[in-house]
Formats: C-alpha cells, sequence, structure tokens
C-alpha cells in the first residue's frame, strides 16, 4: 500500500473554478472521505488522482512517484498509477460471468491463466461473492454488484483504491448494511482509500478522516467527530444537519485547556460556549448548537423560553420546531418526553455543547 500526497490541485473548464488549490495528505492505510454538495468539486478532484483529468496545476504523488505535475508537463496515464476505483455505476459488464468481470484488469495486463484463477478466488472471497462466480452479472442484486465491483478494484492488489459514491444506487438499509462490510473490509486490508459522497452520516460513519468541500475548495480537514463538532465556519457547520445559529456578542473570555469559554449574551440568553480562539468583549460572533445537544426542561448554563410550534414522530426520537425571539429553533429528542405543540418550554444547552464561529 501506499500514502497520497496532492498539492495545490486545480481544475477549470473554461472560466468555471472546479477545483481550487486542494492539498491534502492520505496516510498509509487511511480510509479519507471528501464530503460536499453537487458541484463542490469532490468528484473532479477524484478523477484527477485517477488520471482520467488532467490538473491545470499542482502535484500528485503516490507513494514516492510523481504521477502528475502540471508545471513540469509530467503526466502518468490511468492504467499505469496502481489504482482501483469503484464508481457509482459500478460498471459490470452484461455480457460477462461474475468471475470474468473480475478477472478483466488481470486479463488486460496479460496475467497466466492459473495466476488469474488464483487471484480472482481469493478477491471474490475477500467480498464473501466465491459461490456466484460463474453467475451471469443481470443476475446480481445490487449489493452483490458491488461487492463484485470492489473484487475488480481490489484484484490486481492496487496501491490507493478510489471510490465514486458507490453506495448511492443501493436502499438506505442496504446501503448502511455495505457500508459497514466495506468499511471492515477496508481495516482488514489496510489499504489506503479516498473515498467521495454527499452523505453526510455515510462520511463520518466511514472515514477516519473527512474533508468538507465547497465551492472547489477544502473548507475543513479532521476526524468525523472534530468536524461535527468543532466546525470551521458556517458553511461547514450547516453541511451536517440542522444546526441551530445564534447571533450573540462576547462579555467575558478565558482559556480552557486547547479552547477559550466565552461569556455570551443575545437572543434572550446569556451563559457559556466554547471558542477554537480568544475573543475580546464587545465582539460579535455566531453560536451553534445542534438539535441533539438542546435539553428540554430546566434553565441550565445557556438556556432560553420558547413555545412549541410544530413536531414530527420520527419512531424513537421527535423534532421539535420551537419558536423564541422571532427566531425557530430545532429541537431532537425522545419521543416519549418530547412537548407537545402549543406548549412553553425552557430549552437548555451545556457549555461544552455550544460552539461560537465568526459571524
Amino acid at each position: 500500500m501506499a500514502r497520497l500526497d496532492i498539492a495545490n490541485l486545480s481544475k477549470r473548464y473554461g472560466d468555471f473554478h472546479a477545483v481550487r488549490d486542494v492539498s491534502l495528505e492520505v496516510a498509509d492505510g487511511e480510509f479519507m472521505v471528501l464530503l460536499g454538495p453537487s458541484g463542490c468539486g469532490k468528484t473532479t478532484t477524484l478523477r484527477m488522482v485517477a488520471g482520467l483529468e488532467r490538473n491545470d496545476s499542482g502535484v500528485i504523488v503516490i507513494g514516492d512517484r510523481v504521477v502528475s505535475d502540471a508545471a513540469a508537463d509530467l503526466f502518468v496515464p490511468p492504467d499505469h498509477r496502481k489504482l482501483g476505483m469503484v464508481f457509482q455505476s459500478y460498471a459490470i459488464w452484461p455480457h460477462m460471468t461474475v468471475f470474468d468481470n473480475v478477472a478483466y484488469p488481470l486479463s488486460v495486463r496479460h496475467v497466466a491463466k492459473a495466476e488469474i484463477r488464483t487471484k480472482v478466488t481469493a478477491a471474490l472471497k475477500l467480498v464473501e461473492m466465491e459461490a456466484y462466480a460463474e453467475r451471469p452479472a443481470p443476475a446480481l442484486s445490487g449489493g452483490q454488484q458491488q461487492r463484485v465491483a470492489i473484487a475488480r478494484a481490489l484484484v490486481f492488489e492496487p496501491e490507493v483504491l478510489l471510490l465514486d459514491e458507490p453506495l448511492s444506487n443501493l436502499d438506505a438499509r442496504l446501503r448502511a448494511q455495505m457500508g459497514d462490510e466495506f468499511r471492515a473490509l477496508q481495516r482488514r486490508l489496510k489499504i489506503t482509500t479516498l473515498y467521495v459522497t454527499h452523505d453526510q452520516e455515510e462520511a463520518m460513519a466511514l472515514s477516519d478522516r473527512v474533508v468538507v468541500m465547497d465551492k472547489g475548495r477544502a473548507l475543513q480537514v479532521g476526524a468525523p467527530e472534530e468536524v461535527y463538532r468543532r466546525p470551521a465556519s458556517r458553511t461547514v457547520a450547516a453541511f451536517f444537519g440542522t444546526p441551530n445559529f445564534i447571533e450573540a456578542k462576547v462579555t467575558a473570555c478565558r482559556a480552557n485547556g486547547r479552547d477559550h469559554v466565552l461569556t455570551i449574551e443575545g437572543a434572550g440568553t446569556r451563559g457559556d460556549c466554547r471558542a477554537a480562539e480568544a475573543r475580546r468583549p464587545g465582539d460579535a460572533i455566531l453560536v451553534m448548537i445542534r438539535p441533539e445537544d438542546v435539553t428540554l426542561g430546566s434553565a441550565g448554563p445557556l438556556s432560553w423560553q420558547g413555545t412549541v410550534v410544530d413536531g414530527v414522530f420520527r419512531g424513537p426520537r421527535r423534532t421539535l420546531t420551537v419558536e423564541s425571539q422571532g427566531r425557530r429553533f430545532t429541537v431532537e429528542c425522545p419521543a416519549t418526553r418530547a412537548a407537545s405543540v402549543g406548549d412553553t418550554v425552557t430549552l437548555s444547552v451545556d457549555a461544552d455543547n455550544a460552539w461560537a464561529l465568526r459571524p
């Protein structure tokens, strides 16, 4: 396996900047996810790593080998990059059996037939598809086709595995199941992986680190919980779920370990929140509060009152919309302990779950 290094990668289509100065370091054996809305540049970044698109600027290094350097006019074609790739459509050939689909990357490399059989059998065992080797590809379910596509990508022992939204064509239950299975396989093989998705839950569940992209730029790179709990901007925060935002002003600030604790007031409340950097009294900030961190009941470190104006039952939980000070807040709470529409409620959150952002 190998590490993957991307430095100042850019791609333009006419006047449109698809990717702007993206730099990433994917460690050997790491699972990194590119996350963002449609058109943010994540698939274009993946295709440049694969060699399916040529970067206008920047450098791509796989292991110790430079495979693309725009300034030096160096470009290694896809079939010489030792990469495995799984596409959104799986690209399973319907006229071939499962065995022949998986064997194809070895056949075009003129590998001996005996070695092909050994390697294909081993790859199919990895994804638990060896019993389907002679089955026609069209006779497979969506989940089985995805497994065949993964086996085909792994059969020639690539240095890096690239996946472009491989679970998006599956239903919700199968998508979660296959995601768990694929993550377990990746951990077992310890293969360096770059994975593209627009699904926030999928990104958090699968990745060692996640890259949030928007308008061609990498906005933040970090462990999933770090990015979720400590977003660098409102754009990053808003891409995960439906966070609440409170406009406030700083009245005091003190250092607390790696963070700072701010005392703030605004929107009918006063209390503490955390921040990545110090702020001065009088500074305007935006406080992010996740819906699941809001507690219904007595006043807490940071609390305010409101009226429940809507509620949606979601099985184990209920989503409430609470109106307060002319603003609407989203609250996620256990269904059995939720308030009713029309109730006046006190909302509270502790300082550890309130995060300050630049306004």
